[in-house]
């Protein structure tokens, strides 16, 4: 009657999704929700291991854990996700606190293996880290932290082995839903009062490719935008080499699909881009920011950086510096390079020294927080339909929404009250580097 359970969630968007799987599933076994992990009958920690500095993070919390389940055995501790799937047996002997270690295909089956672990006389540590699966379909309610947003993974894995990441080795290969099941989980979530869905995948624009399929994920998007109730629509991520023109029309032709392109470029230099296994050059890359603009003159376009990746000279950082000013993103996640273990760039010579990377991220943040601002100010004076998020959680006088494009716009609570996924007109009238600020007009 009266189990808890907690979740610490760490890492990606498509942990926070499988964190609101395992949520629902420990709901339809009657537990109930506690912040309090020293409460909880079960503690769930959904692990990340793209920076070691993150992973030394998650470790220091899970031995943490030793002295809670020595006060009460009792406990079920889970760790789950990319850490668990990585280091399988090894993390075991490691931290022989944890009772289950489930990697990352088999978060939709948890319920079932947390039932056989607990109906277990002699419980014994289980591991469940097989990646040739396909995770099954989610079976149970969603505990969703948003009121009207709702993350959808459409595929699982990746198949580009750029040389810094990890996410191949714990994700696995790329394996699609059913256009069917993904629709059909949309249309339930509409039915609860869902308006904005983001779909989920380590690299979207590889959609359907896993069966053959050409421009499944072009044609994913037009079946989305046409299921009644949907509001809007956003993705993440793309990766620039596999988005095709098919998907840039469909973008285009959508009443819904956000004008919003995520195309992560990393760095400016096709030296580096190769060295990366990125799998495009400087010019290819530039290419689809054109064709992006000639069908989307307005879209908003954001990025992902790496600064110091091993070899980076001076040079190969002048290019990206140069590749900003000519794309002149809207916004851009910058991070500066950390060695991944077995990752191939880990072991690369000509690691580039920190004061160095430091000060490159330095100079970069600089430019691109002058364009960012200058996008921002373009838009004074401008009225803007702003999904609704809630009061700004730093000022409780104003309410917080976001554009199309996911530029962050508060304005005056006034007199009118406003529920989450609402859509509201707001005329901009003061730009800041990181929001905006406007009025309603109602």
């Amino acid at each position: 009657m009266n189990k808890t359970y907690t979740i610490l969630n760490y890492g990606c968007q498509m942990n926070e999704s499988d964190s609101e799987h395992y949520a629902g599933q420990l709901s339809d076994l009657g537990y109930h929700y506690t912040e309090d992990f020293h409460e909880a009958d079960v503690i769930l920690i959904n692990t990340c291991c793209v920076r070691e500095s993150a992973e030394k993070k998650i470790l220091g919390k899970i031995g943490e854990m030793k002295a809670v389940k020595a006060k009460d055995p009792h406990k079920v501790l889970c760790v789950t996700g990319c850490m668990a799937q990585k280091d399988g047996e090894d993390f075991l002997k490691t931290y022989p606190q944890v009772d289950l270690l489930i990697g990352t295909a088999h978060v939709n089956n948890f319920k079932a293996i947390l039932q056989e672990y607990l109906a277990e006389k002699n419980r014994k540590a289980g591991i469940y880290n097989d990646l040739t699966i396909m995770p099954q379909e989610f079976e149970g309610h969603f505990v969703r932290k948003s009121e009207y947003a709702a993350w959808v993974p459409i595929m699982y894995g990746c198949n580009n082995f750029c040389t810094y990441c990890i996410v191949p080795y714990v994700r696995g290969r790329e394996r699609s839903r059913s256009a069917e099941a993904i629709c059909e989980e949309i249309r339930k979530a509409v039915a609860l009062g869902y308006r904005e869905f983001t779909l989920l995948g380590q690299n979207v624009n590889s959609y359907g490719k896993d069966r053959g399929e050409a421009n499944a994920f072009a044609q994913l998007l037009r079946q989305v935008d046409r299921i009644p109730g949907v509001e809007r629509v956003r993705y993440m991520t793309s990766h620039p080499r596999d988005m095709s023109e098919e998907l840039i029309k469909a973008v285009a032709e959508s009443r819904h699909v956000c004008k919003h392109f995520h195309i992560p470029v990393q760095s400016g230099s096709t030296r580096i881009m190769q060295a990366m296994n990125r799998g495009y050059t400087r010019e290819s890359y530039l290419e689809l920011v054109r064709r992006i603009r000639s069908y989307v003159p307005n879209a908003v376009l954001t990025t992902d950086i790496i600064v110091g990746f091993p070899g980076e000279t001076e040079e190969d950082f002048a290019q990206t510096m140069s590749l900003f000013d000519e794309v002149r993103y809207d916004a851009a996640y910058t991070f500066i390079y950390s060695k991944r273990s077995g990752t191939p760039a880990a072991a690369m010579e000509d690691q580039v020294p920190e004061a160095v990377k430091k000060d490159r991220m330095n100079r970069l943040m600089e430019l691109q927080n002058k364009h960012r601002l200058k996008h921002n100010q373009e838009l004074v004076g401008k009225t803007l339909p702003i999904m609704v998020e809630g009061l700004s959680h730093n000022n409780k006088q104003m309410w917080s929404g976001r554009t199309d494009g996911n530029k962050l716009v508060l304005w005056p609570v006034g007199d009118r009250i406003f529920n989450p996924g609402d859509v509201v007109p707001v005329t901009i009238e003061k730009a800041q580097t990181w929001l905006l600020k406007g009025r309603a007009e109602l």
